[in-house]
């Protein structure tokens, strides 16, 4: 079972993870980014050493980066190894997904082979998952697109900081650096063969025919997408040409395209970011229209081709497709803040959003206005999840009046009804759960949880929260809820939850016990979860003993 700051640390480790794959479409040259990919498995995915093997015009595999351990590195640089002997090693080892793992006890068959290795020093593993100073693990990268994956290069990584082999979500995390490395090598590659061409274009004015064609041929059959826009005039940004793979991406014939500039194709939300994006050299994630009427998640990039006596002519703007990065990454953000056994958002999930509606400034601070912001919100209870959820308070005007603005969070007061309705927390912890555990095993057990998660989210409206907190505990975010509105809504969960469970052949109960707290200003996350679960403990105690065990 994962502890409640894995989530945290996952989070951390994707907005790195993050920013090391934007680094390496920034790099100014190819060498710049082989070295940026090998920096960003160390910096970005916590490998102690790194190395990138590129294939060769001639199919042989050279050291052409290297990050970690200088030792190591003097070793190995610059050393090639031949096709066949990558080939057997890509062969014989364990297929972790697109990864290649060779443990310890097979890769000594490999010592002896020309592929450069280096050699490090450690104790045995003491349990079943530690590293092994010599484990093997590689990361094969493919040319994007076309008909046959075209191997570019193999990322060999080592000695992970935590010392262990990687799991599920390490594993899928290298798959996705491998993938967008591949990417950012064949963009390297083509930046480099365009620059080429364009300084051809720049030198060789005598052989300008054969310039222009060398550039087309490289526009046309680039497997991004390319564009040429005017610059400059009434018409700057008109797009002029495409190739056929911009066109196939967006669903448009060519004839079509010169109808538009970039402006009039991107998403509403991102023409701030297209606007933003300088044009010499500009690069920039934004959604461009599809004729379907969808949207694509694109990289654009801008380079300024010039003229040598009339100065700047046109844009040359590169369009690469990154939708399968953005739905890899939304997919590894849901995996950190939600629960892996029933799908529900996790504690760390739960907090987020339980902050996020808490109103941040002192209750002293009533009746009345604050002096400044600080005073308005400098309750300790600002913490990681303002920022999870985009919200900078240093970005708002000094002058801003946060009680024009501010949706203050109210509770019914006492125990009896008063009309009031406020964010009620309904904290549930399963009777009888353990039972199910030790008679028939753990498998019985997740299926309860399946279950029950199902049966709240079912009973829940549309906006309402329901979390695993951990174990057989879960919570129920519901706002807009009066004292007898939340007692009803407790009672119609318990109902739902002492119906029979199907699990492993057989039919059991499990029984619920709640406890409603409420969300006031001022207070913290993890106050208003100690409140409703103290409130759960009394209702336990409160109960006969009878009531208290399971159906």
């Amino acid at each position: 079972m994962e502890t409640e700051s894995e989530p945290y640390v996952r989070l951390a480790t994707l907005r790195q993870l993050h920013q090391v794959m934007a680094d390496m479409n920034t790099a100014r040259s190819l060498a710049d980014t082989l070295q940026t990919v090998a920096d960003g498995v160390v910096t970005g995915l916590g490998y102690e050493l790194a190395c990138v093997n590129l294939v060769r015009g001639d199919g042989d595999l050279v050291v052409a980066a290297f990050s970690g351990n200088p030792a190591a590195e003097a070793l190995i640089t610059g050393r090639v190894g031949s096709r066949d002997s990558w080939d057997r090693r890509l062969a014989m080892g364990e297929n972790w997904g697109d990864l290649v793992f060779i443990p310890h006890t097979e890769g000594w068959v490999l010592d002896d082979d020309d592929v450069p290795q280096w050699y490090t020093d450690g104790p045995a593993p003491r349990f079943e998952d530690e590293w092994h100073p010599s484990d093997r693990l590689f990361a094969p990268m493919y040319a994007p697109g076309g008909s046959s994956a075209e191997l570019l290069g193999v990322l060999s990584v080592d000695r992970p900081r935590n010392g262990r082999r990687p799991g599920a979500w390490g594993r899928e995390a290298l798959q996705v650096y491998a993938f967008q490395a591949a990417i950012a090598i064949s963009n390297a590659r083509l930046r480099a063969n365009m620059q080429r061409a364009l300084v051809r274009l720049e030198r060789e004015q005598q052989a300008l025919r054969a310039s222009e064609e060398s550039f087309r041929q490289a526009f046309e059959y680039a497997p991004s997408g390319m564009a040429i826009a005017e610059m400059g005039g009434d018409q700057h940004g008109r797009i002029l040409r495409t190739n056929d793979a911009l066109c196939r991406l967006l669903g448009r014939p060519a004839s079509a395209m010169r109808r538009y500039s970039f402006s009039d194709l991107v998403h509403p939300e991102d023409i701030g970011t297209l606007l933003r994006t300088s044009a010499e050299g500009g690069r920039a994630e934004l959604r461009l229209a599809r004729r379907d009427g969808g949207y694509v998640w694109v990289s654009l990039r801008n380079s300024v081709v010039a003229d040598a006596a009339d100065g700047p002519r046109f844009l040359l703007t590169h369009v690469e497709d990154i939708e399968e990065r953005k739905r890899r990454e939304l997919h590894l953000a849901h995996r950190a803040s939600h629960d892996s056994l029933t799908g529900l958002p996790n504690s760390a999930e739960l907090r987020a959003r339980l902050a996020a509606r808490l109103c941040r400034r002192p209750q002293s601070a009533y009746p009345g206005e604050p002096d400044s912001l600080d005073a308005a919100y400098g309750h300790p209870a600002y913490d990681a999840a303002d920022a999870a959820h985009g919200f900078d308070f240093a970005s708002v005007p000094q002058s801003y009046d946060a009680y024009d603005h501010h949706v203050h969070t109210i509770a019914p007061e006492g125990d009896r009804d008063d009309g009031a309705k406020g964010l009620a927390v309904l904290f549930c912890d399963l009777d009888g759960f353990k039972s199910i555990n030790d008679r028939f095993g753990h498998n019985a057990g997740d299926a309860v949880l399946i279950e029950v998660a199902r049966r709240l989210s079912d009973c829940v409206r549309d906006g309402d929260t329901v979390a695993r907190l951990g174990g057989d505990e879960f919570v129920i975010l519901a706002d807009g809820l009066g004292r007898a509105d939340a007692q009803d809504l407790a009672v119609r969960l318990r109902n739902e939850i002492i119906q029979p469970i199907r699990a492993e052949g057989r039919a059991v109960r499990v029984g619920a016990s709640f406890g409603i707290g409420w969300a006031h200003c001022g207070m913290t996350a993890d106050e208003v979860l100690k409140s409703a679960d103290e409130r759960m403990y009394v209702e336990k105690r409160s109960r006969p003993k009878q009531h208290r065990r399971a159906g």
